[in-house]
């Protein structure tokens, strides 16, 4: 009797893939074999951050058999995101689909076995216990350093492993963090103890001030994008099959485009570190995170103080992006149906928006955070 092709095949058929089949080639691997295979459909990840280098990890991980993911993310799919960000494609943009949502219905095509926790939402520190207790390691795919420290408070406070990585124009980076602590192992009573190493603070005291590159105003390569993402996910898979030793004690950093390559040792805590060293949490308490307002009517300010912007400089920047003009006392950029007004010390008025996370969004791709 000849198949209806209006029914899928995986429909009529009587059998599921078995894991057996889905992951035969990755379990002859010896790094990771049939026990490793088991460790990873234990684990759970949390990914902060589903845009480009987030989408791929995503990806990686799901088809590696990691049994849980929770996908954080405050915004939607959009047409600039196809050339690079993997789990998405035009109904989505076309739809503007939270992307921790068009994340999880993709991954549920490929891997319906792997559980997929979708949040839409800001990481702030109201949220971040609830988001990340129960998650065995943290993934960093932000668009900003205010998160990318915010997790970092947490993650040291709470010895639980993560790890940094960042994709701009040809260039992309990864460093892995590890608090004191111990490689949880479900299969097995006894952790795995691995030795800590620098955190973020240690390498970055403080954030960067000014003006951040962002993919909106500088571009991006998607190959760099998988570059990152390929040496995030193997470093975790390296973590969650209690191989801690393996990972790299170093901030690697290699742009595709010129074969530069550079690596900063992390295999020591530094010594008066604010954060790993002296405990102090500053972003988990929220001091010092910019304070946002609803703003009259249709619009939202974000106050983000000690910011000298350099007027001329933003113009270049985001000129290829929409309407630009400015005084000695402001800029305003337009790309309808939003306007963004820039104060010379880094205020911002986004008109256009009653949504705090979306003029938040806004802000960190356009003017960087």
């Amino acid at each position: 009797m000849p198949q209806d092709a209006s029914i899928p095949a995986a429909i009529l058929s009587s059998t599921t893939i078995s894991n057996e089949d889905r992951y035969s080639r990755q379990m002859l691997f010896p790094g990771i074999g049939k026990a490793g295979q088991q460790k990873l459909a234990s684990a759970h990840v949390a990914i902060i951050g589903v845009g480009a280098t987030g989408a791929a990890s995503a990806s990686l991980l799901a088809r590696a058999g990691v049994g849980t993911l929770t996908l954080i993310d405050r915004d939607f799919v959009e047409p600039s995101n196809l050339q690079r960000q993997v789990l998405f494609d035009e109904a989505d943009a076309l739809e503007s689909l939270p992307k921790a949502e068009a994340a999880r219905r993709k991954i549920a095509l490929f891997n319906s076995g792997v559980v997929v926790h979708a949040h839409i939402a800001d990481l702030v520190p109201a949220n971040i216990a609830e988001l990340l207790s129960s998650a065995d390691l943290i993934l960093d795919a932000t668009d900003n350093f205010e998160t990318r420290y915010l997790i970092n408070d947490f993650a040291v406070q709470q010895a639980k492993p993560w790890i940094y990585a960042a994709a701009i124009g040809a260039y992309a980076a990864t460093m892995n963090i590890l608090p004191p602590g111990c490689t949880p192992d479900p299969l097995s009573p006894i952790p795995v103890p691995y030795s800590p190493t620098a955190c973020l603070a240690c390498i970055f005291p403080k954030p960067p001030t000014g003006p951040v590159e962002t993919c909106d105003t500088s571009g991006i390569l998607s190959t760099a994008v998988n570059l990152a993402a390929s040496i995030q996910v193997t470093e975790a898979l390296k973590f969650l099959t209690g191989q801690s030793n393996l990972m790299r004690r170093s901030l690697l950093s290699f742009d595709l485009w010129t074969s530069e390559r550079s690596e900063i040792s992390t295999s020591q805590p530094r010594p008066g570190c604010t954060v790993c060293g002296q405990r102090q949490f500053t972003h988990l308490a929220g001091e010092g995170r910019p304070h946002i307002t609803l703003c009259g009517r249709n619009s939202v300010q974000i106050h983000e103080h000690h910011r000298p912007v350099d007027f001329s400089a933003m113009r270049d920047r985001l000129s290829p992006h929409g309407t630009v003009r400015f005084n000695d006392l402001l800029l305003r950029f337009e790309r309808p149906p939003h306007t963004l007004t820039l104060f010379a010390d880094g205020r911002a008025i986004i008109q256009g928006t009653t949504d705090v996370t979306l003029a938040r969004s806004l802000y960190a791709r356009f003017i960087g955070s």
